[in-house]
């Protein structure tokens, strides 16, 4: 299949459009501002509409208007936006609208830099939001994954009614890579979504009788009863929605778990740990939330050490841990701030933790 070199944000919004997005609401915010720049120009074209929001808390909740009439929405922000959004993403949630929103990561807290991070983990795996909902999150490590990713979203937010989210970070929305882009879906019609998606709001001339979409539920045992409901979902994406890549786990003295940038910079230690007589592995969650858990039964009885490799303060380390259950050591190569540590760094870090795990 025919590649083209495209940048990361401008290749995400291509996949959105190539899903069948109906409605962009966009805010600009670095290092993701070339995604509502491209869908100003490129989404009316294909029959969609962009929407140029006041603010990330209006756009999140122009979306959840757009997605509640049955048409694809993408939404798109960087850290602190994503922040703004979180009461939204929480309604759409209860009110069980399909949503896909992609995350270009920066350095935080607060408003922080406009340089590469992943301490959003917290915030997308656990949410911002109140009350007991969820929302599945996949972290691709590459910009042909993020474009797959998206891609398949759109079908994952229908067939789950619930939002889904991509974390990917600055790093990726600002380089290039030759990539193959998705088959056109085109936008569903009008006069079809209410045979597709009969729950959405349609108006009466093209849908009988009259839906409402709603997150209020003043009976508690009606709440609580709406709750359960949801939660049979989160159980479903936890068995369906389990995505990760391996290598090297058998016989490894080393194992490495990292996602997004940092895998590719991991995969690259394992070789230099290779060529200096040390085995090493890596679990790469392509899912965060579900997380992995069962790849780190494939690790070998040769390991000494489980090791978090992240762009944070090491907010995955406690799902690492969760996952090892005490039967290996665990350890955190890190860096914050927006810095992106080279693969010699990785080695010289990781040989220092091994040789006090031993």
């Amino acid at each position: 299949m025919k590649k083209i070199l495209m940048k990361g944000n401008e290749a995400f919004a291509e996949a959105a459009i190539r899903a069948g997005c109906k409605c962009y609401c966009g805010y600009p915010i670095t290092p993701q501002n070339e995604i509502p720049e491209y869908m100003s120009h490129e989404l009316p074209k294909a029959g969609g509409a962009f929407v140029q929001a006041e603010s990330e808390l209006a756009a999140i909740n122009m979306a959840y208007g757009a997605a509640a009439s049955g048409g694809r929405v993408f939404i798109s922000s960087s850290s602190p936006g994503i922040s703004l959004m979180q009461e939204g993403l929480g309604f759409i949630c209860s009110a069980e609208v399909p949503l896909v929103v992609l995350n270009v990561s920066r350095g935080g807290p607060g408003v922080g830099g406009i340089q590469p991070g992943q301490a959003d983990y917290n915030q997308v795996t656990r949410g911002g939001y109140n009350g007991d909902c969820k929302i599945p999150v996949f972290a691709p490590a590459g910009i042909q994954e993020c474009v797959d990713l998206i891609y398949e979203c759109f079908d994952l937010a229908e067939e789950y009614r619930n939002p889904m989210m991509i974390l990917a970070d600055g790093m990726m929305g600002q380089m290039m890579e030759p990539i193959v882009l998705p088959e056109a879906k085109g936008i569903t019609p009008v006069d079809k979504i209410s045979e597709e998606k009969p729950w959405a709001i349609t108006g009466t001339d093209s849908h009988p009788g009259r839906n409402v979409i709603y997150s209020l539920r003043m009976e508690p045992d009606v709440l609580e009863k709406h709750v359960y409901h949801l939660f049979e979902k989160y159980e479903k994406a936890e068995k369906e929605l389990v995505r990760y890549k391996s290598q090297g786990l058998e016989d490894a003295e080393i194992v490495f778990v990292a996602f997004g940038t940092m895998s590719r910079l991991c995969a690259e230690a394992v070789e230099l740990l290779a060529e200096k007589g040390i085995k090493a592995g890596l679990i790469r969650p392509i899912s965060l939330w579900p997380f992995p858990d069962k790849a780190f039964d494939e690790i070998g009885d040769k390991c000494k050490i489980v090791i978090s490799t992240e762009l944070s303060m090491g907010q995955m380390l406690a799902d690492v841990k969760s996952a090892v259950a005490g039967r290996w050591k665990c350890g955190l190569i890190n860096r914050t701030g927006g810095i992106v540590p080279s693969s010699l760094e990785i080695v010289e870090r990781a040989i220092k933790l091994w040789e006090e795990a031993k």
